[in-house]
């Protein structure tokens, strides 16, 4: 069975919350920043960007940027196909 982005969106966030993480999804929208991640997460002041992507899937150029203008702002970006990768850097 192939897993979907929406339901890696799902397992993440649900394994954040229970981490104590406040968690909420992303619309890309009218007058939103182009490449926004999908998921912010904030826990003790430490917040996260987190961009989705199915073990295949890969950063379109919007996001490549947001990342890059994030990481230059002193912001966290997570790109993250899954909760094992989340553990795997101690989140």
């Amino acid at each position: 069975m192939k897993i979907s982005e929406s339901d890696i969106r799902r397992q993440v966030r649900d394994y954040l919350r229970v981490k104590g993480w406040f968690v909420f999804h992303v619309l890309q929208g009218l007058g939103c920043y182009l490449g926004v991640t999908d998921l912010i997460a904030v826990k003790d002041g430490r917040v996260l960007f987190i961009e989705l992507k199915t073990a295949r899937g890969r950063q379109s150029q919007h996001q490549k940027k947001f990342q890059a203008d994030l990481e230059a702002a002193g912001g966290e970006y997570v790109l993250c196909r899954g909760v094992d990768e989340l553990r795997e850097r101690g989140i």
